[in-house]
C-alpha cells in the first residue's frame, strides 16, 4: 500500500468530485470545506489538484503552520513543493532581511515565471503574501540565461555581473558574489542554493556544473543556468505587484483563515508604517534597500479585493465569505492513546468491527517493527497496514471507512517538519579563515623555532623558478622554506595576549628548549600510560550480553536513536562486557540524548545485581536526571535516589545506609558522592556528566575509583584536556555528532545592550507562549534587570535565581520555571549546567564577551530543544571595545550556528584560549614559548618513545614506525603554482600545506582531480610539482633523510645516527645489493660522516622515480 493509492480513493469520493465539479462551474467561485482535522486538509486538496491539475497558492495562519502543510504536500507528492516565505527575520520589519529567505522568494518567483510542473504549488503566510514582488517583464529582463555551447565571452559576463551588482572575489562563498579565473567563471545566482561554475573554451561555454560552497568542489554538471540577481534590493521600485498579480488568473487560492490572514496584514503595515515614519533620515539615506512600505506590503484593503478575483477555497475552522457551496467532511482527530498500547489496540480492533482499515504512517521502518513487536507481546490479532510516509497529525474518515494514524502520535513523539536545506553560511570557511596564516603571523619551525611569515617568494635555483616560503627570525634572518617542507612549520598559537620571543637561527636555544620540553611531556605520559596500564591489568566486571529487560527500555525510547547513538550504546555495552574496567568518553554536543546512553548503560549494571553512581556538578541537575532516571525506569524494578544540599542531613545519612545495604540501585549526587562516608555495597559503574565541571581535587579522587569500576564520562565541549588523551588513546572516544532529526539550529544574534532588542525578543517569546532565561553575571544587579524586563514587558512573571539563594528558595523559583508559572528567568550561569526545559526557546546572555566559548555553547543549548525556532542573543559592549580574543569568541558563537558545532567549538577554543592547561600549570610556560602545534608534535613523539622502549609490552600490536620521520627534498626543478593558474596566494599557500600533508597515490590523484576542477587544466610545473612528492614518499620508504636531485644528478642521503636500527634491517639490505649488483649506475659512499647513494644522468623527476623503484 502506499499513500497515492488513498488520494486515489479520494478522487472518487462523492464529496471530492461535487466540490471539484462546483469550481469547474462558475467564475471564481467561493468554496468551503467543513470538517477538515489534521492531516485530511492536504490529502484533500491534493486529491482535487489530481482531478483538476489547475496551479494552486496555500495560505496558512502561520510560517510553522506553512512549514507542517508543506511537509504533508512533499510526503504525498514525493517531490519538493516551493515555500513562499517573507524576507524578514520579523515580521513586517523590513531592516532585517534573512538572506536565506530572500532567496527561496527569488526561487519561487524564478519558477513560477517559467512556468514549470515544479512551481504549480506554493504555500505560503501572510506576512509574505503582504510583502510585493518585482513584476514579471522585470524579472525577465534582467536575468541571463547561459546554456552550453553559447558564444557569450568572458568579458560580458564580467560587465554583466558587475551591472547589477556582484560583487567579485577571489572565491565565490556568498549569493551575489562571483569571481573569473583564467577559463573559468564561478558565480552564485539569487535564485539556486549551491553556486556554478561555467568553463569557457574560448568563448564559448563547454561546461556548467554546481560546486559546494565549503570545499568549492563540483557536484553535478548542469545544461543551462539562470542568472537571478538580487530582485529585493535593485528592482523594488513603485511599479512592485502583489504576488496575487504574478500568480497566474486560474491559480486557486486555498486559505485555512481568511479573516485571521486580513488582520495579520493589517496590523502588519501599520507597524512598518510606524517603524518607516520612526527611522531617522540619515539611516534611510544609508541604506537604500530599505524602501517606503506603501511601495513594499499591500494593505488589507487591497488584497481583500484582490482576492475577489481567484476561485477560492476555505478549508479551516471558521469561514469569511457568504456562500452555498458549502462541503461537510466529518473527519474525526486520532485518538490520543498516551503511550498505553492496550488502548490503541483495543481501538485499532473497535475499527475493525465497524469496517475501518487502519493504516499507520512512518517514516521510519525501525518503528514499524516496534510495533509490530509491542503487539506480537500484547495480542496478535490486531491488524494494521504501515505506510511509509509521513503526516503532521492523524484522523479517521468514517465515509470512506479509513483510520489513518501517525506513528509520532501513537509514541508522543515530537513530528518534525523536514527542513529544506536552504542556502546556509558555513562554518568550515569560518573555521578555515582562522586558521590561515596572514602575513606577519608568528610560526614555529621545527628545527629553528618561533620566526614570522612573510609570504611565498619566488626563487631562482640554477636558473629554474620555485616557490618558497619566506620567514624571518630575530635580528631579521631570513630564512627559505621550500614546499616540499612545510609541514615542518605550523601556525604559532601560544598565550592570547603577548608576542612571542623569536629565536635566533644557527643558535642551540631552540633545541634546548625542546628537549626539556620532551622531557616535561614524558613524565606526564608517562603517569597516564601507567595508569592505563593499571587498567588494562585490573580485572573488572564482566557483564552479559544484554537481557530482554534491556530491549524493552531501548524500544521504549521516544525519540529515534541517530546512528551516532546506535554506535555509543554498543560501544559502551561492549567495554562492559569486557573483562577491563571501562574508561569511555561520550562527547556529543548539548542535547543529542547523551543522557539516554547513561541510562542504558546504568541499568545494564543494574540488571546484573550491580549499583550505579552517576556524578554531576550541580544539585539542579542532580534533580534533574534524578526525574529522567525515574521517568526512564518507572516500568522496572529499580530503585533511584539522590542526594544533593536541598536534603536535610538526616534524609542524606538514610539514603546512603541504603546505599551501603545494597538497596539504592542507582544514585545520583553531587561531588558529595565522592566523600569518605558514601559507600557502596557492589558498585558496577561510575557515570560522570560535565567532567570539565569538576575542580582538580574532585578529579583526584575519581581517578582512585577508576582503577577498577567500569567509567563512563559524559560531556558536552570536550574541553582541551580530555580531549587530547582521550585523542591519544588513553581513553576510547565515541562522538555524537549527528543531530536528532530535525532540530533547527539556533538563531543567534550579536547586538549593544538595549531596551527595545530586549522588549521585543521577550514579548515575541511570551506571544508564541514561550518562556526566556535571561542571563547575567553579576548577583547583585540581577534585581535591578528583572525589574527593567517587568517595565518593558508589564505582563511577564519574572523569577530571580543565583547560587546565593539558599538550596530551598533556588529549588521553588527553578520549580516555578519549569513547571511555566514564571514566564522570564533571570539567573546566573546557574543555569548553563543542564536545566532541559524544553518551552523556553529564547535565550538573552548579558555582557556575553565574559563567557568562554564552551560555557556560551552549553548556554545556547538550553535553547531550541523542541520543534520551536530559538532565538540566543549575545548582547556585549560596542565590539571595536572588546579584545580582539572576546571578538572572535562572540563571532565564532554566532556563526556555528547549527547543532553539532560543539566539537568545532572546542578546537576553536584551544587556539584561542593559548590552550592554557592542557596539561597541569606548568606546561602552559612551554606552550607559550613553543607554540601549541610544536608541543603537539613533541607530544606525540614522546608517547611514540615511551611506548617503544619504557612500555614496549603494554603496545604490541603498534605498527611499526618508519625510520625516517621525514625527508627533505632539495631540487633545481620548476617548482611551482603559477601566477595566472592561482592568483590568491593565500590560496596557493594553503595548497601548498595541503600537499605536504598528503600520504598516498590516491591522495594525490584527488588532490589534482580537485586542482583541474576548480582552476582548469593543471600546468606543468604543478605536474612536476607532484611528481616530487611522490620522489619524497619513496625515499621516506627506502629510509633516506634527505634528497637532492640537482643538475642531473640524484642523491639520497641515509641516517646520520650509526646505531639506528635501520642499517640491520631489509630495506638496507636491499639497497646495498642493489649497490652492489648494478656499480655503473649508482655508487655508495661516505660524506661529512653520512652514507650516501648517488644516480648520475637523470634528468627528470619521473626518471628518477623510475630509478629508485627498481632498487624495490
Amino acid at each position: 500500500m502506499n499513500i497515492r493509492d488513498l488520494i486515489n480513493r479520494y478522487k472518487t469520493d462523492d464529496r471530492v468530485t461535487q466540490f471539484t465539479k462546483a469550481l469547474n462551474s462558475s467564475k471564481n467561485p467561493k468554496i468551503q470545506l467543513k470538517g477538515l482535522v489534521g492531516s485530511a486538509d492536504a490529502i484533500v486538496a491534493l486529491s482535487s489538484y489530481f482531478i483538476l491539475h489547475k496551479p494552486i497558492l496555500f495560505v496558512l495562519p502561520d510560517r510553522e503552520e506553512a512549514a507542517y502543510f508543506q511537509s504533508d504536500l512533499e510526503s504525498v507528492l514525493d517531490k519538493q513543493v516551493l515555500l513562499f516565505p517573507s524576507s524578514y527575520r520579523k515580521s513586517f520589519d523590513f531592516t532585517q532581511a534573512d538572506t536565506a529567505n530572500v532567496l527561496a522568494r527569488a526561487e519561487v518567483l524564478n519558477e513560477l515565471n517559467h512556468d514549470s510542473e515544479y512551481g504549480k504549488i506554493v504555500v505560503s503566510y501572510p506576512e509574505a503574501i503582504a510583502e510585493k514582488v518585482i513584476d514579471r517583464s522585470a524579472l525577465e529582463k534582467n536575468t541571463l540565461e547561459i546554456s552550453l555551447g553559447a558564444k557569450l565571452g568572458i568579458d560580458f559576463i564580467n560587465e554583466f555581473l558587475i551591472d547589477y551588482d556582484f560583487d567579485r572575489r577571489d572565491f565565490v562563498y556568498e549569493p551575489g558574489q562571483f569571481s573569473i579565473r583564467g577559463g573559468i567563471v564561478d558565480i552564485f545566482s539569487f535564485s539556486s542554493d549551491l553556486p556554478y561554475r561555467i568553463e569557457f573554451f574560448g568563448d564559448e561555454v563547454e561546461s556548467i556544473r554546481s560546486f559546494e560552497i565549503e570545499s568549492q568542489l563540483s557536484v553535478a554538471d548542469v545544461k543551462s543556468l539562470t542568472i537571478v540577481p538580487n530582485v529585493q534590493a535593485k528592482f523594488l521600485t513603485e511599479s512592485n505587484i502583489s504576488i496575487l498579480d504574478y500568480i497566474d488568473q486560474d491559480t486557486q487560492l486555498w486559505f485555512k483563515d481568511v479573516e485571521f490572514t486580513l488582520d495579520i496584514i493589517k496590523a502588519g503595515f501599520k507597524k512598518a508604517v510606524e517603524l518607516w515614519k520612526a527611522l531617522p533620515a540619515a539611516d534611510k539615506s544609508q541604506n537604500p534597500e530599505w524602501i517606503d512600505p506603501k511601495f513594499a506590503f499591500t494593505d488589507e484593503k487591497l488584497l481583500g479585493d484582490h482576492l475577489q478575483d481567484f476561485p477560492l477555497i476555505e478549508f479551516g475552522k471558521q469561514f469569511f465569505y457568504k456562500t452555498d457551496n458549502r462541503f461537510e467532511f466529518e473527519t474525526k482527530p486520532q485518538p490520543s492513546f498516551n503511550k498505553d498500547f492496550n488502548l490503541l489496540i483495543h481501538n485499532l480492533k473497535e475499527n475493525e468491527k465497524g469496517g475501518i482499515v487502519n493504516f499507520i504512517f512512518t517514516d521510519s521502518p525501525k518503528q514499524i517493527e516496534r510495533l509490530y513487536a509491542i503487539l506480537e507481546d500484547i495480542d496478535k490479532t490486531a491488524k494494521f497496514t504501515p505506510i511509509n510516509s509521513m503526516l503532521r497529525e492523524g484522523f479517521i474518515d468514517p465515509q470512506i471507512q479509513t483510520a489513518f494514524y501517525t506513528d509520532h502520535q501513537i509514541f508522543d513523539r515530537y513530528y518534525k517538519y523536514k527542513l529544506k536545506k536552504g542556502y546556509q553560511k558555513s562554518q568550515a570557511i569560518t573555521l578555515k579563515d582562522l586558521r590561515e596564516l596572514k602575513s606577519g603571523d608568528y610560526v614555529t619551525h621545527i628545527d629553528h623555532g618561533i620566526g614570522k611569515y612573510a609570504g611565498l617568494e619566488k626563487v631562482e635555483v640554477n636558473g629554474k623558478t620555485q616557490e618558497m616560503i619566506r620567514l624571518i627570525y630575530a635580528d631579521n634572518d631570513l630564512l627559505y622554506v621550500n614546499i616540499n617542507s612545510l609541514n615542518r612549520i605550523a601556525k604559532y598559537s601560544g598565550k592570547e595576549s603577548g608576542v612571542p620571543k623569536m629565536n635566533k637561527l644557527g643558535t642551540d636555544a631552540w633545541d634546548k628548549l625542546k628537549k626539556t620540553t620532551k622531557k616535561k611531556v614524558k613524565d606526564i605520559a608517562r603517569d597516564l600510560i601507567k595508569l592505563y596500564a593499571l587498567r588494562k591489568t585490573q580485572a573488572g566486571t564482566a557483564f552479559s550480553p544484554d537481557s530482554y529487560l534491556q530491549t524493552e527500555l531501548e524500544a521504549s525510547f521516544i525519540y529515534e536513536d541517530t546512528p551516532d547513538q546506535l554506535k555509543a550504546t554498543q560501544d559502551v555495552k561492549k567495554d562492559m562486557e569486557s573483562p577491563h574496567p571501562m574508561d569511555r568518553l561520550v562527547c556529543g554536543d548539548v542535547g543529542f540524548g547523551k543522557t539516554e546512553i547513561a541510562v542504558r548503560a546504568a541499568f545494564k549494571a543494574v540488571a546484573e545485581g550491580k549499583q550505579a553512581a552517576i556524578l554531576v556538578p550541580t544539585t539542579i541537575l542532580a534533580l534533574q536526571h534524578f526525574k529522567t532516571f525515574s521517568s526512564r525506569l518507572k516500568d522496572f524494578p529499580v530503585t533511584v535516589d539522590y542526594i544533593n544540599r536541598f536534603k536535610t542531613s538526616k534524609q542524606i545519612k538514610d539514603t546512603l545506609a541504603e546505599a551501603a545495604a545494597g538497596k539504592v540501585d542507582i544514585l545520583i549526587g553531587t561531588h558529595r558522592l565522592l566523600s569518605k562516608d558514601v559507600k557502596f555495597k557492589d558498585l558496577g559503574i561510575m557515570i560522570i556528566d560535565e567532567e570539565q565541571k569538576f575542580g582538580v581535587t574532585a578529579k583526584e579522587r575519581l581517578k582512585a575509583v577508576r582503577v577498577n569500576v567500569d567509567t563512563l564520562t559524559l560531556t558536552a565541549t570536550p574541553i582541551p584536556r580530555t580531549l587530547h588523551f582521550s585523542l591519544m588513546g588513553a581513553r576510547d572516544l565515541s562522538i555524537i555528532s549527528t543531530p536528532p532529526p530535525n532540530r533547527q539550529p539556533v538563531s543567534t544574534e550579536l547586538h549593544v545592550f538595549n531596551d527595545k532588542l530586549i522588549q521585543e525578543a521577550v514579548q515575541f517569546e511570551l506571544d508564541r507562549g514561550g518562556q526566556v532565561f535571561f542571563i547575567h553575571n553579576r548577583v547583585n544587579d540581577l534585581m535591578q534587570l528583572g525589574g527593567l524586563i517587568q517595565k518593558l514587558v508589564p505582563k511577564a512573571r519574572i523569577g530571580i535565581a543565583h547560587g546565593q539563594l539558599d538550596g530551598d528558595q533556588l529549588e521553588d523559583v527553578m520549580l516555578d520555571f519549569i513547571n511555566g508559572e514564571k514566564d522570564v528567568l533571570v539567573a546566573t550561569t546557574i543555569i548553563e549546567a543542564g536545566l532541559d526545559i524544553p518551552n523556553a526557546n529564547t535565550i538573552i546572555i548579558n555582557h556575553a564577551h565574559m563567557f568562554g566559548l564552551s560555557d556560551l555553547h552549553q548556554m545556547r543549548g538550553r535553547v531550541g530543544r523542541s520543534n520551536k525556532k530559538a532565538f540566543c542573543y549575545l548582547l556585549s559592549p560596542p565590539l571595536s571595545t572588546l579584545t580582539s580574543e572576546a571578538r572572535k569568541r562572540l563571532s565564532a558563537i554566532e556563526e556555528f550556528s547549527d547543532l553539532g558545532s560543539g566539537f568545532n567549538v572546542a578546537m576553536r577554543d584551544l587556539d584561542i584560549r593559548g590552550s592554557g592547561n592542557l596539561l597541569g600549570a606548568e606546561q602552559s610556560g612551554f606552550i607559550a614559548e613553543i607554540g601549541f602545534e610544536m608541543y603537539h608534535k613533541i607530544l606525540d613523539e614522546a608517547i611514540q618513545e615511551l611506548k617503544e622502549a619504557e612500555f614496549k609490552g603494554l603496545f604490541e600490536n603498534e605498527p611499526a614506525r618508519p625510520f625516517v620521520g621525514f625527508t627533505q627534498v632539495d631540487t633545481d626543478l620548476e617548482l611551482y603554482i603559477p601566477d595566472a593558474y592561482i592568483t590568491n596566494i593565500t590560496e596557493r599557500y594553503n595548497l601548498y600545506t595541503e600537499l605536504s600533508k598528503l600520504n598516498n597515490e590516491a591522495e594525490l590523484a584527488v588532490f589534482e582531480k580537485h586542482l583541474a576542477d576548480r582552476f582548469g587544466p593543471v600546468p606543468l610545473q604543478v605536474k612536476t610539482m607532484l611528481s616530487v612528492v611522490r620522489l619524497q614518499w619513496l625515499g621516506k620508504k627506502l629510509g633516506f633523510e634527505k634528497i637532492s636531485f640537482k643538475k642531473n644528478s640524484l642523491r639520497g642521503y641515509f641516517l646520520s645516527d650509526k646505531q639506528s636500527a635501520y642499517f640491520d634491517s631489509n630495506t638496507f639490505t636491499k639497497i646495498l645489493t642493489f649497490a652492489q649488483n648494478h656499480p655503473r649506475m649508482c655508487n655508495l659512499k661516505e660524506v661529512k660522516n653520512t652514507l650516501r647513494i648517488a644516480f648520475d644522468n637523470i634528468s627528470t623527476v619521473e626518471e628518477a622515480i623510475e630509478t629508485l623503484e627498481l632498487i624495490d
